[in-house]
């Protein structure tokens, strides 16, 4: 549900810039979102998590100053700051002794702290390689092919991720009979 709910800031940009052609009008709707969307959780959970706080600073000053400026690359380097942002967080983590995926995720999956540290690093090459292929993608090719990347692109690379991580931790889970 959470991945869905992250989805929909993105998928009314997108529409946004569909519909209009205007990356700033996109943004605009990108940003309202975003803020309404921390206040949603702020109100139902009375806190927000580190990476939404990341976001939504990201979202108001990326996306405002796109807006203000009239200029897209603002906004076309906010993913790429999200996922350096979440790289640097793991792995600072794991350099400090704190594993932040099993923190997030060690009351549903059992694992040695060993199969954590490796999963720690592949999310933070991900991470990485998503931030470089988001530039890559922003300044290579036009800004409606970035918009179309930004919702497909890296979406569904996240999908292929994700079901490649499900593969690799499928070997370290308990075997029923």
């Amino acid at each position: 549900m959470k991945i869905l709910s992250d989805l929909i800031a993105v998928i009314l940009f997108f529409a946004t810039y569909t519909l209009t052609k205007n990356i700033v009008w996109a943004t605009a709707v990108a940003l309202v979102v975003g803020v309404l969307q921390a206040g949603f959780a702020w109100l139902k959970h009375k806190k927000l998590d580190t990476m939404q706080w990341v976001g939504l600073v990201l979202i108001v000053v990326f996306g405002g100053a796109t807006i203000l400026l009239r200029d897209p690359r603002f906004i076309m380097w906010k993913p790429t700051l999200l996922f350096w942002a979440g790289a640097l967080a793991l792995g600072l983590g794991q350099f400090l002794g704190k594993n932040g995926l099993k923190a997030v995720m060690g009351k549903e999956l059992e694992l040695d702290d060993q199969v954590w540290r490796r999963l720690t690093w592949i999310w933070v090459a991900f991470l990485v390689f998503m931030g470089i292929a988001n530039i890559a993608v922003a300044y290579m090719f036009t800004e409606a092919q970035w918009v179309n990347y930004k919702l497909f692109g890296s979406t569904g690379l996240m999908v292929v991720f994700v079901i490649g991580q499900g593969m690799y931790l499928g070997r370290y889970l308990p075997q029923e009979d």
